[in-house]
Parts: C-alpha cells; sequence; structure tokens
C-alpha cells in the first residue's frame, strides 16, 4: 500500500484481492435484502437479515458503530435520500426503499447501494430510478488509467441531465475506499472532465449518484443522520466500488465484476 498527493491510498493487488472478497459480501448481502424486501417487513428486519448475512460470510459490517450509527445498513425510504437508520418503520406498497450495506474482510471495505421499489411505484419513479442507476453505470465506464476522477463526475451528470429534469445532490459525493470507509478523493456527481486526482492502477473508488424528482436541496433530520429532500420529492441511490486494471474497470461490489453492465456500454471489463 502506497499513497499518493492528499492522502490517496494505493492498494496492491493482494490488498485490492481482499477488497474484492469485501465487494462480494456487500453484493451478495444486497441481493438477498433486494429478495427480502415485501409490503409489511420493517426497516429494522432488513437491518437484522444484512447483519447475520455479513457476519456469516466471515465479515464485519462497515457501518454498524461509524461515528455512532447504529444499523449494519441505511434503510432509506421516499424522499430519505441517504443514511436512514433502520428500525420500526414498516414498508408499505409503492413504497421505494434505497439500502446501502457496507461490509470489511481482513481491514478492507467494499460499499453498494441499491434502490428497490416494494410493488407498483409511479412510472416516474421508476424513471427515476432507472436513470440513477445508468448515471453510475456510465460514470464507472468513463474512467480509464491516465484520466480524472471528475470524467466520471461528468459522465453521471451529462447522462442524468440528458434524461429530464432530476435534482443531483452536491453535497454528498462518492469517494475514494480501502482500509477506511471513506477515504480521498471525493467524487462528486456533476462537473467538468479533466480536473481532479489521476485514475491509476491501484486507486478504489465508490461511484453514487444520488438523484432525485425535485432539487438537489436537502435537510437532515434530529436524529443527526437521515437526509430528506428539502422539498419532499423522491430519491433514488446507487453505489458500486470499483477499481481500474491495464484491460478495463472492475466492479468489486458486483456479482459478475460488472462485466454485463460494462460490455453493454462498450468498454472493456477489467475483471479477474
Amino acid at each position: 500500500m502506497s499513497f499518493l498527493d492528499r492522502g490517496i491510498e494505493i492498494k496492491s493487488p493482494e490488498q485490492i484481492a481482499t477488497m474484492r472478497r469485501a465487494g462480494l459480501v456487500v453484493g451478495e448481502t444486497l441481493e438477498l435484502l433486494r429478495s427480502s424486501v415485501r409490503p409489511g417487513i420493517t426497516t429494522g428486519e432488513l437491518d437484522a437479515i444484512a447483519e447475520d448475512n455479513i457476519r456469516s460470510s466471515g465479515a464485519t459490517p462497515s457501518f454498524k458503530g461509524y461515528h455512532g450509527f447504529p444499523g449494519s445498513i441505511c434503510a432509506s425510504v421516499n424522499d430519505e435520500v441517504v443514511h436512514g437508520i433502520p428500525g420500526s418503520r414498516v414498508l408499505n406498497e409503492g413504497d421505494v426503499i434505497s439500502i446501502d450495506c457496507g461490509a470489511i474482510v481482513d481491514g478492507w471495505h467494499g460499499d453498494a447501494a441499491t434502490t428497490v421499489a416494494i410493488g407498483e411505484v409511479p412510472a416516474e419513479v421508476a424513471e427515476l430510478m432507472r436513470v440513477t442507476e445508468e448515471a453510475m453505470w456510465r460514470g464507472i465506464a468513463a474512467a480509464r488509467l491516465g484520466g480524472r476522477v471528475t470524467d466520471i463526475s461528468h459522465a453521471v451528470e451529462s447522462h442524468v441531465r440528458s434524461q429530464g429534469r432530476f435534482g443531483i445532490l452536491e453535497d454528498y459525493v462518492g469517494h475514494g475506499i480501502g482500509s477506511q470507509m471513506h477515504q480521498p478523493p471525493n467524487v462528486p456527481n456533476f462537473g467538468r472532465a479533466g480536473k481532479g486526482p489521476k485514475l491509476v492502477e491501484g486507486l478504489a473508488l465508490a461511484v453514487e449518484p444520488m438523484i432525485t424528482l425535485g432539487g438537489k436541496e436537502t435537510v437532515v433530520l434530529e436524529d443527526d443522520w437521515t437526509v430528506i429532500t428539502a422539498d419532499g420529492s423522491w430519491a433514488a441511490h446507487y453505489e458500486n466500488t470499483f477499481t481500474l486494471t491495464p484491460r478495463g474497470a472492475w466492479v468489486l461490489t458486483a456479482l459478475d465484476g460488472g462485466e454485463a453492465a460494462l460490455t453493454a456500454l462498450g468498454v472493456p471489463f477489467g475483471g479477474r
């Protein structure tokens, strides 16, 4: 492990391999949660499912106890964008829930998020989810060795803007990840390409667009964690952890390494 300017951590191939193990735990946990979401389940029950799966996989939840956060997942419903605390809230038909999950294996982190609809949701909400997920993949697909961090940012923003009138959160961004869950550099979801730190082998980043049906302004609730939209509009949140190899991008938290999505976008898959 080495460090570039601004404290950016560069991992060895062996450390990236351990991050892949953590990423697979995260990806498998999110798939389990996706299949567990139904009307009548509480966000606390989902949290218990997640913690059990993470620990039974030989990993540790990244979130639990992180700056005092009480859950193993963030569970954000409808107008809650991120950092929702799991608890007694019951999910109902027509809700959407954004689930953020992290796991640690041998000191190395994986971090990913997905948004799930509970039954049928309005067409504009389904479209919001589609646009947000596609923006995440287009951001990852824009990354190249020798490029810059804001190449990702620009690709995310360009896709969202091309799809309609959506709000892109500016106060909450993606991030570097490795021996800590949040590290430099920040990965904004907006901006001009060609700026920021250089993308090099051994760098791992979490790309996570947070998009709303309304504006970009947010409010933090009295629990000091849950972030909601200021205008009450609904939101979606998708995230994956990825790295770059000489062959292309390798998505450490996707079960297939991101191969299907990257191939569909016409970019090389860099996984092993």
